[in-house]
């Protein structure tokens, strides 16, 4: 039996949530009821193809964001090159 181990703080995780979104974000904290994430990201699409864009369009674009885990459908770990996009896209920094 495979036995999972929760993600850590700083892991860049991929959720889909019950209403359809799917965010990449970076996890904080898991809670017993929820997970708290950091600058989450939506799939927008734009003139090339499928970009990253600002989840909350209103929200202070810096600050953690606590999602219930009843809003939840899939939680995953983000494929390594969508993962290198994140960081660029929230940081700044190029990864090889």
């Amino acid at each position: 039996m495979l036995v999972k181990t929760p993600f850590k703080k700083g892991d860049t995780v991929s959720i889909k949530l019950t209403s359809g979104e799917e965010i990449v974000t970076r996890m904080e904290e898991e809670k017993d009821d929820s997970y708290v994430v950091h600058k989450p990201l939506t799939l927008m699409q734009g003139p090339s193809g499928l970009v990253l864009g600002q989840w909350l369009i209103t929200s202070d674009p810096l600050s953690d964001v606590t999602i219930p885990k009843r809003s939840v459908m899939v939680i995953t770990q983000t494929l390594s090159n969508d993962a290198k996009r994140y960081i660029e896209a929230t940081t700044g920094i190029k990864t090889l």
